[in-house]
């Protein structure tokens, strides 16, 4: 290899190194920035994988729909338990994506939603325990445009639907974990859609609260926003210690309600 060659690859090296460390300081500041904005100065423990798993695609094949679940590692108990779930996609227009506020008794933490990517970008799960500690673990995930894609249904055929539910469920057995799925039909239009028919912008009306109980106990409440893809939906996992009503309450970001019960 000439002395030129070589020349030029230890620049290319050079530029590659200078270009990755300026966009991992970059990154670094942004999350910075928006722990200060979201926890202030609270201490979060990071790569808590002993507590938490995090499972997202690393490339999503629809940036508008991308699957994501946390699990925990650790059993609620009325001792120790998961309090509250944050979901932060740190280069979403909204990064505080969602708030699953969570009950010792559903007995375990296994839940799982579809969120909208904007670009590529760090995604985190935050555990808050019952005695306030925040607990972290992260995945870089690889999509764009998820926040602005149009809807995946006739806009029309979509508000016809709006606020059917449905509960997914097999049979379940007294004292046996079992796994539910609660989904809404809604467009959850984030405001940043362009309707080619008007040449304007949709206006956002989204799914902003989502309260899942059983025979009158909370289990799950979610806080959401833009961020939750079209037709929202919430899979988790409890065991039933008697018979009751599974009841689910949707609120939108116009104030419409719906809901949905389930006799166990």
């Amino acid at each position: 290899m000439g002395r030129f060659s070589i020349f030029t690859s230890m620049v290319a090296m050079l530029i590659s190194f200078s270009f990755t460390a300026h966009a991992t300081t970059a990154e670094q500041d942004l999350w910075a920035g928006l722990k200060q904005t979201y926890f202030g100065d609270r201490e979060i423990r990071d790569n808590a994988d002993d507590l938490l798993v995090l499972e997202a695609p690393t490339r999503a094949e629809d940036a508008a729909i991308v699957p994501i679940s946390v699990k925990s590692l650790q059993p609620q108990t009325a001792d120790r338990y998961i309090k509250n779930i944050h979901i932060i996609i740190d280069k979403n227009p909204m990064p505080y994506s969602a708030n699953f506020h969570l009950s010792p008794a559903l007995g375990e933490v296994d839940i799982a939603t579809r969120v909208r990517i904007d670009q590529y970008t760090d995604m985190r799960a935050i555990a808050e325990m019952n005695d306030g500690s925040l607990h972290m673990v992260s995945r870089f995930v690889k999509a764009s445009g998820g926040c602005s894609a149009p809807a995946g249904k006739d806009m029309e055929a979509a508000m016809a639907r709006l606020g059917k539910m449905q509960i997914r469920m097999r049979e379940a057995n007294i004292g046996e974990t079992t796994q539910a799925q609660v989904v809404v039909s809604h467009p959850n239009n984030s405001g940043l859609q362009f309707d080619q028919k008007t040449r304007g912008y949709i206006p956002p009306h989204y799914v902003k609260e989502m309260v899942i109980e059983f025979a009158g106990e909370n289990l799950i409440t979610l806080e959401a926003g833009i961020s939750i893809s079209e037709d929202p939906s919430v899979r988790f996992n409890f065991t039933p210690q008697k018979h009751g009503v599974l009841k689910a309450v949707v609120s939108d970001s116009k104030e419409m309600t719906y809901s949905l019960d389930k006799q166990i």
